[in-house]
């Protein structure tokens, strides 16, 4: 089951239980999969930011977005392709017919 929240920083514990009060400031280092502290000394600590390696972490809006768009966009651009479809079918239907009736009723059943 899929639970969209937000992921923990694991690396941001690791480095207050080594530091505490004596971090100024801290980044995410996403690229290496760290968190960096600047400390007030002037020195810099870093901790991984995931527990273990294999560890699959829950997933987010974000990350399913990131890994799933190209399913996504094929499933919207579906979709789109089919309403173009059947609302050409309906128009194609309303002209071949002579009728007036049969046009009236195509274009008053959208309005339902």
């Amino acid at each position: 089951m899929i639970t969209l929240q937000r992921r923990q920083l694991v690396g941001h514990d690791i480095l207050l239980a080594r530091h505490g009060n004596h971090i100024s400031a801290m980044r995410v280092d996403r690229s290496a999969g760290r968190v960096v502290a600047f400390l007030d000394d002037g020195s810099t600590d870093s901790a991984p930011n995931v527990i273990a390696p294999g560890l699959r972490m829950p997933d987010t809006l974000r990350s399913v977005l990131r890994e799933d768009w190209k399913f996504l966009t094929a499933i919207s651009a579906c979709g789109a392709g089919l309403a173009g479809l059947m609302f050409a079918a309906s128009a194609a239907v309303a002209g071949m017919s002579g009728d007036p009736a049969m046009v009236q009723m195509l274009t008053a059943y959208s309005g339902y």
